[in-house]
């Protein structure tokens, strides 16, 4: 097992293939967009990588970040599908936990069936929360997006939406610490992204002051030519399908209630359907009823669930 607060680049390369391959495999990745970015940025003084090698070869990769003093930190674990048995899956979470101040650790285990979770059941983690995946047809039909006459919609403009969108989507997500407390770096680290298209990232303005209203900021997973050939890594039987992703919306709260988050919800669909993609996909929190109820009028539902476990050693 090597630990390192630091990879150099050959070890990203391979940890990057190991996690793309993964997702080839199990058609989702087993590693979230933050733990992605933080790996192939190298890493930061605070955060811990861990290589499992059998062979030469890289057969697992976990990443653990201990920034958030007030819910502790969490970890999320990337194995090979040759290589996922118990005996080596716990080892590498108790490596984790070793490597955990104060024993006080957040997992999360992508996809309802991930072996993960049972790793972390049986090691004495217990639930704590739970994202549902939400996929939706975009062969099926597509309600029309209607937007109120003093709001017109555009795209993004790179170096001159940057600031303003930051402010909003901090107001947007006041409550939401993960998503509210994005800065100009985190929203320019995505920009760098292979993925990012300006052309995805719609923007909600006022007509007469061209003040930023609102927004939707597609994804799309994969290339959109997937499905006319095996371009990709991994045997073409895991090949998967492009997928679009309602990524982020947002919508000034003094605005909320008026139907412009769900028009711009609408824009965002009907601009991933055009780009010849066939399914859609979103997550949501469980426990976030009126989202998960808007999202089923839209023709939305449950694909598959992430969860997070927690584990609090006994002192």
């Amino acid at each position: 097992m090597e630990v390192t607060t630091r990879l150099n680049q050959p070890q990203i390369d391979l940890a990057v293939e190991l996690i793309d391959r993964i997702t080839q495999f199990d058609g989702l990745s087993p590693v979230s967009e933050h733990v992605l970015l933080h790996l192939r940025h190298g890493g930061d003084d605070q955060g811990r990588h861990f290589l499992l090698w059998q062979g030469g070869t890289l057969v697992a990769y976990a990443h653990l970040d201990v920034t958030d003093v007030v819910e502790g930190p969490s970890a999320e674990i990337a194995v090979a599908p040759e290589a996922r048995d118990d005996e080596l899956g716990k080892a590498l979470i108790t490596e984790i936990l070793a490597a955990t101040p104060h024993g006080k650790l957040r997992l999360w285990a992508h996809g309802e069936q991930a072996d993960v979770g049972a790793w972390a059941v049986e090691l004495g983690f217990r639930h704590l929360r739970t994202l549902w995946q939400m996929r939706r047809s975009l062969l099926a039909p597509l309600p029309q997006t209607v937007f109120p006459d003093d709001v017109v919609l555009r795209t993004f403009i790179p170096g001159v939406d940057d600031e303003e969108w930051v402010k909003v989507n901090a107001i947007a997500f006041a409550d939401h610490m993960e998503q509210g407390d994005w800065t100009i770096e985190d929203l320019h680290r995505r920009m760098e992204e292979p993925w990012f298209s300006a052309a995805g990232f719609l923007i909600a303005a006022d007509r007469a002051s061209g003040r930023m209203l609102g927004f939707h900021w597609t994804k799309v997973h994969g290339s959109t030519e997937a499905h006319h050939h095996d371009d990709n890594h991994g045997d073409g039987d895991h090949v998967h399908e492009a997928i679009g992703e309602v990524y982020v919306v947002g919508v000034d709260p003094a605005l909320q209630g008026k139907g412009l988050g769900r028009a711009l919800t609408l824009a965002g669909l009907h601009h991933m359907r055009s780009r010849g993609l066939t399914q859609s996909m979103l997550y949501v929190d469980a426990t976030n009823e009126a989202a998960i109820t808007l999202y089923e009028t839209m023709g939305f539902a449950r694909w598959d669930v992430d969860v997070m476990y927690r584990y609090q050693s006994v002192t």
